[in-house]
């Protein structure tokens, strides 16, 4: 995904003092997003055993989150470019704290399943804002530093795992999650005041801070005027995302239970593999924005999938347990940057629409994964459900590399 890039103003010294603090803004919106999302995930036995709900019945109240998120993507990219991509950010921010409180609040399987739908809207609603800020910002500095924010999202997500499963014991969920949303209010109000009052220089000169049009993304994309090419690469980069987060959906639910199962694990052991693989996926975020710049997004893309492919079917084959760790980090690796490359290009296609149809397509593999690993898993064993992963991800380096031509590079 290669061509020419426009010629970009280079921004004065104000300029980039404003775009180095929307910079940080956002970093602290993605990293809140995360840290809000594991403090309730670490909390999910207790709020189970409050409800008094089954494990079937927990299941179909958790897919409130998974169908909230997937429903509110595909609106948010309207909502973004009638007010402003910065706005929705910090609205949906506030209200995903706000919704955090809430289910140690409920006392049936059915309420929980309703007021997780408002917090999967709210997860939904900021993750499509967000990176369609992000778009933007990287469009601004013409920097590849979308990696970046997603780090900053997984580091979030290991400091309020680890936060919550250190308080687990002494405070109850409804004081824990009490906690994290009158934090996650004050710091998104007060950040917010920060991204949604900075101005924003557009390639060429101009500034996007109108409320329909608050960035690059925004103003070249208004509504309607991608055309079906567009909307064809659009699907195209969102299959790709769905490459992606269907590996990161099956790894987080099935990893552990495939080196008990499969390898005869310790229990200990066993919950070492999706750590292994989640510190693996924030170390190569961490250093995506380095090596786009080295190597490019369409090679990155390509040497993503075909890293988490060969990790993935060391992970899945591997006759011992350290060996099949061995490939949880590559696959770890390889799939970091593939979800934030491709919502980056679907943004430069098609703005805050193209975000929202790409993030609802590669969210969608979150939910698909573990699902079908589950089902596969039962008609053949967990070792070939697994393989499954790899297949995807080596699908996501073929279609990268033979689309290389249509996007223009992004950064």
């Amino acid at each position: 995904m290669t061509g020419p890039a426009p010629r970009a103003v280079a921004p004065s010294g104000s300029a980039e003092a404003a775009l180095r603090r929307l910079r940080i803004a956002l970093t602290v919106f993605f990293a809140l997003d995360g840290f809000l999302f594991a403090g309730w995930v670490v909390r999910i036995p207790d709020v189970k055993e409050q409800t008094g709900a089954s494990a079937s019945a927990l299941g179909l109240a958790l897919l409130g989150t998974s169908a909230g998120a997937v429903v509110t993507m595909t609106l948010t990219g309207r909502l973004c470019q009638r007010f402003g991509s910065r706005v929705v950010t910090v609205a949906g921010l506030v209200l995903l704290a706000l919704t955090v409180a809430l289910p140690p609040h409920t006392h049936s399987a059915l309420l929980l399943g309703g007021v997780l739908l408002l917090f999967g809207a709210a997860f939904g609603a900021v993750n499509v804002a967000a990176n369609s800020v992000a778009v933007d910002l990287v469009t601004a500095t013409r920097q590849p530093i979308m990696p970046g924010f997603h780090a900053a999202y997984s580091l979030g997500g290991m400091v309020g795992a680890g936060l919550g499963g250190l308080v687990a014991g002494s405070l109850t969920a409804s004081v824990h999650l009490g906690s994290l949303a009158a934090i996650g209010v004050v710091v998104a109000l007060a950040t917010g005041r920060v991204l949604v009052g900075g101005t924003l220089p557009v390639v060429g000169g101009d500034t996007g801070d109108g409320p329909a049009a608050d960035g690059p993304a925004a103003r070249r994309n208004g509504p309607g005027s991608a055309g079906s090419h567009a909307r064809r690469l659009v699907v195209v980069l969102g299959f790709i995302a769905l490459c992606s987060a269907y590996g990161e959906g099956a790894l987080a639910d099935w990893s552990a239970l495939h080196l008990k199962e499969s390898l005869d694990a310790s229990a200990g052991v066993a919950a070492v593999a999706y750590s292994v693989f989640a510190g693996a996926m924030t170390v190569g975020r961490l250093t995506g924005s380095a090596m786009l710049r080295r190597l490019g997004q369409s090679t990155s893309l390509v040497l993503g999938g075909a890293t988490a492919a060969v990790g993935m079917l060391v992970g899945a084959l591997a006759p011992t347990v350290w060996l099949a760790l061995a490939g949880f980090v590559l696959t770890g690796l390889g799939l970091a940057n593939i979800f934030p490359i491709a919502l980056g290009q679907a943004g430069a296609v098609a703005g805050p629409r193209g975000v929202a149809a790409a993030s609802t397509l590669g969210y969608g593999g979150m939910l698909l994964g573990p699902v079908a690993i589950g089902f596969l898993a039962d008609w053949f064993s967990m070792p070939v459900a697994l393989t499954t992963v790899a297949a995807l991800a080596g699908a996501s380096a073929v279609i990268a590399w033979a689309t290389r031509d249509a996007v223009r590079p992004v950064g």
